[in-house]
């Protein structure tokens, strides 16, 4: 199936149908949470969470005994909301860093897990599990009370951010400060990190845990190159993670063999690698022309500081002798004088050329500028 055939089928086929719009929402909601696990430098947590859900998942099955999405995924919120938990407390109630309390409870429960998934192959049951498609995620499992589930937890997203912007705007930037004026900073930072937790639980089913991280964290990453406003940066990180995900299952759809979950990440990444290169405030493209228009403009004010330390004790700043001197000086290029014309700061005569009385207050103004910042 093409990607043209696709697109048509989208209205008609419901399996099509629900698999975008899942996850385009999840995407959507991916991007608006990931901002703030970007911007509070806590990109390790999505991988903890999505690692640390995964004994929640497999003590579900093993407790019911049958494979129920709901129960599982409850599961897993359980499990992920108390490997954040222990993270935090080990952060503060030990001398352990952030980053070394995410990778210790992101190790012993993803190894507890798959202990837990080797332990359920051995039961009679064990059929009927197929736990391991939370490892990577299968999104072709996903129905229409899933898309619900997760339109209603974006839904919640959007309120609490609405009622909470300015509080959360200020724990962003400055949590000490947001301190002092009164808000409780563990309330909020409890409730901002059970929204990621939940983001995160609804998107096991359809990345799964290895790679829910990347899901949560690059839209996001991609939207920080392009403004340095908070609410921009939702919006765009919203938009970037739900067409992340309509084009990620749109070209699974089309191809044979290919998993949805992984080509979603890689059409974030995509999205992240041309961000990158070609945002015009952090861009390396747009970098780079700044990076060689400054060092023109550089080369073009050492030039005319340079002529200006030659004429400034002549009263006649086109006299032939000052010509003479500037003529002996090979210390800039031709490319550079020709420069220098065209903004009316030197005259060119033949093989000869002096400074203009624009061109000699301009050096003289720089001249005196470097002066004093030096003084």
């Amino acid at each position: 199936m093409s990607l043209s055939d696709y697109f048509n089928l989208l209205v008609s086929d419901y399996t099509l149908r629900t698999i975008t719009l899942g996850t385009a929402v999840l995407g959507a909601v991916c991007g608006m949470l990931g901002s703030f696990a970007v911007l509070r430098k806590q990109s390790l947590l999505g991988d903890a969470i999505s690692h640390a859900a995964l004994p929640g998942i497999a003590l579900a099955f093993i407790i019911t005994g049958v494979k129920d999405p709901n129960l599982l995924l409850i599961g897993a919120l359980v499990s992920g909301l108390i490997g954040t938990f222990w993270i935090k407390g080990i952060v503060k109630r030990t001398r352990l860093k952030n980053d070394t309390a995410l990778g210790l409870i992101l190790s012993l429960f993803f190894g507890f897990g798959m202990l837990l998934l080797t332990f359920i192959q051995k039961m009679p049951n064990a059929n009927q599990a197929g736990l391991d498609k939370y490892l990577f995620g299968q999104a072709a499992t996903l129905v229409e009370s899933d898309v619900w589930v997760m339109a209603l937890v974006t839904g919640l997203s959007l309120l609490v951010l609405l009622l909470f912007w300015k509080e959360l705007k200020l724990l962003l930037f400055d949590p000490d400060y947001t301190k002092t004026l009164g808000f409780n900073t563990r309330f909020l930072d409890i409730l901002i990190t059970i929204f990621i937790v939940l983001a995160i639980v609804l998107g096991l089913q359809t990345v799964g845990v290895v790679l829910m991280s990347a899901m949560l964290l690059a839209p996001a990453a991609a939207a920080r190159q392009w403004t340095n406003n908070l609410s921009t940066m939702i919006i765009i990180a919203s938009i970037f993670g739900a067409f992340s995900g309509v084009f990620g299952t749109a070209i699974s759809a089309s191809q044979d063999n290919l998993s949805t979950g992984p080509v979603i990440v890689l059409v974030a990444a995509t999205f992240v690698l041309f961000s990158f290169i070609f945002s015009p405030g952090r861009g390396i493209l747009f970098r780079q022309i700044r990076f060689h228009r400054n060092r023109k403009e550089l080369n073009l004010k050492k030039t005319l500081t340079f002529m200006y330390r030659i004429v400034k004790d002549h009263d006649n700043i086109s006299h032939p002798h000052a010509i003479r001197i500037l003529n002996n000086f090979h210390g800039f290029t031709r490319k550079t004088l020709e420069q220098l014309e065209k903004q009316q700061l030197i005259r060119v005569e033949g093989n000869e050329w002096a400074m203009t009385e624009k061109g000699f207050e301009e050096a003289a103004r720089m001249y005196h500028q470097i002066g004093n910042n030096h003084d």
